[in-house]
């Protein structure tokens, strides 16, 4: 059973329902567990800017941050925090002329198989990765992100 946490501060109103999260997050995990909990935090350009130089030393907003846990003290699972800046998912969507919710499945996959420790920093890391989104997009009917 997966349960999200969706956090909305800032009470950004074009965001994906909860049932819609909860599939994307099920659909990228890809190993079974019993009780998961999955915290999706949607942020406006400031406060992702902030996060982003903090943790990543880039002064701008991005469209997805992730951020492992360690499950060491909790009485669930978890594997860590996603944080999705609403307004660039927006921008994002508009300049690749996409639909929004489509680019918005991307990044919740994209950013769940970087808290099973995918990654993206070498050509092989990231051939590997855009596979496995491209995969679990087309079974939740999305088309591949990367052909946009």
């Amino acid at each position: 059973m997966v349960r999200i946490d969706l956090q909305n501060e800032e009470s950004i109103d074009v965001i994906p329902d909860l049932q819609q999260l909860t599939r994307w997050v099920e659909s990228s995990l890809l190993k079974q567990y019993d009780n998961l909990e999955q915290t999706i935090r949607v942020v406006d350009d400031a406060e992702s800017r902030a996060l982003n130089l903090r943790f990543r030393k880039i002064d701008a907003p991005t469209n997805v941050l992730s951020f492992p846990a360690s499950n060491d003290y909790l009485d669930y699972q978890c594997l860590g925090d996603l944080v999705i800046c609403a307004p660039v998912v927006a921008t994002e969507a508009l300049q690749q002329a996409k639909p929004q919710l489509a680019h918005w499945a991307h990044l919740v996959v994209h950013g769940m198989l970087h808290l099973q420790g995918f990654d993206h920093q070498t050509d092989t890391e990231a051939k590997k990765m855009e596979a496995l989104e491209v995969e679990i997009l087309s079974t939740l009917g999305y088309i591949n992100p990367y052909n946009s």
